[in-house]
């Protein structure tokens, strides 16, 4: 009766997706075990186990250990089953990766290029460099399964595409996801790059910490808000856009929106290298302030400190709104190192709650650049793993 009840079952993809999810953790297990863990018989169990196997999505690792009789073999999310392409398009480059469904990257491509070139131009180079990362390694890397992008602009996440971007022209609502998807042909998530960013960071250097921000201090200002695990987009998918929130230092002065007093115009990379330039020096960048940082300069010092505590001023409110256990500070202006930690440091310590900040571990990025193309790869990997996409392809196998 029971292996007749599992024959039936096992073509339930959503039983077989539910199956696979538990399996995601990368914990190997016997049959046995996801038998006990699910309430399912163990004939059901085996034959969903050997669906996901025929998909490429789990694969037996060592026998366990036997008490008894013949042992039993363990499975194991394969995360080289199949592979994802992250691709991250910056102001001035284009980095495309192919990846694992671990995140590991096996092989990318970073290309010098103006986001200001236009959608045609960016996306063929996207197309070109990454056709050929997915042709050079899909005899290793399987089927690839879903596209993830990182724009550096706002972003409907829902179309994937972006909105009023100040720095992107002729990008404003470009069909992005459909663009690359008809080329690839598998599905594209599109997301802001400070959103990815965010994942990224969490996926490679915080894995334990639920409710986390992560804030990058560049050409603008923004924020990706993990809380309770998950990224948190808000209705329009402008959650964390702090860099046009006010500051009271910056009441008289124009921010690229229109307004006045945005923290972004007072407190951004760009923001910062303007109000050190002078008739006696260029500072155009926030890689230019950073090496007058480097040098000791003392002016350049103390413009990244109060760059800091406005910063802080802001994310003061943000601790009291989300209560974050970790605030983690990324982009060009974070490799000013401890000046610019130190100012949000002085402005959230002294302002905030001191119950909301007794475990608040303030920090610079620990992967840095690299939080951008793990972050891409995250939202592509959270995507084709989701049960509504396991349940697709167990559907697709069954229809066979």
């Amino acid at each position: 009766m029971n292996d007749v009840s599992g024959a039936r079952d096992a073509g339930n993809p959503a039983n077989t997706s539910d199956l696979f999810q538990i399996m995601r953790d990368g914990q190997a297990r016997t049959r046995s075990e996801l038998s006990a863990l699910t309430g399912l018989a163990r004939s059901t169990v085996a034959l969903r186990v050997d669906a996901l196997m025929k998909l490429g999505l789990l694969r037996p690792v060592n026998d366990a250990i036997s008490t008894g009789g013949r042992p039993s073999t363990q499975f194991a999310l394969n995360s080289t089953g199949h592979s994802v392409l992250a691709v991250d398009v910056g102001a001035s480059h284009v980095r495309v990766a192919t990846t694992d469904l671990g995140g590991a990257v096996i092989a990318e491509e970073l290309e010098e290029l103006d986001i200001a070139s236009g959608p045609t131009v960016v996306l063929d180079r996207v197309r070109a460099i990454g056709s050929a990362l997915v042709e050079s390694t899909s005899a290793s890397a399987g089927h690839l399964l879903a596209v993830g992008v990182g724009l550096p602009g706002p972003v409907e996440h829902a179309t994937g595409r972006p909105i009023n971007p100040p720095i992107m022209p002729g990008w404003d609502r470009y069909d992005v996801a459909g663009s690359l998807g008809e080329h690839f042909g598998v599905p594209v998530l599109v997301d802001n790059d400070v959103n990815i960013m965010a994942l990224g960071e969490r996926e490679l250097a915080w894995p334990e910490v639920d409710d986390l921000m992560f804030v990058k201090v560049a050409t603008g200002v923004g924020a990706g808000v993990i809380s309770g695990g998950s990224l948190q987009r808000g209705a329009q998918g402008t959650a964390g856009d702090l860099g046009h929130v006010y500051v009271s230092r910056g009441a008289e002065i124009f921010c690229r929106c229109g307004n006045r007093g945005c923290l972004e115009a007072v407190a951004s990379g760009s923001a910062v290298a303007r109000a050190l330039s002078s008739a006696e020096r260029s500072v155009r960048s926030s890689a230019d302030v950073v090496e007058l940082v480097r040098r000791g300069d003392i002016e350049a010092i103390q413009a990244v400190r109060q760059a800091g505590r406005d910063l802080g001023e802001v994310l003061t409110t943000c601790v009291s709104l989300m209560n974050p256990s970790t605030i983690v500070i990324g982009g060009s202006l974070s490799a000013a190192g401890e000046f610019l930690i130190a100012g949000v440091r002085e402005a959230i310590y002294t302002r905030a709650m001191p119950f909301a900040t007794q475990h608040l571990e303030i920090t610079r990025s620990r992967i840095g650049a690299d939080a951008a193309i793990a972050g891409a790869a995250v939202l592509a990997i959270q995507y084709a793993l989701s049960a509504e996409r396991v349940e697709a392809m167990v559907g697709s196998l069954n229809d066979r």
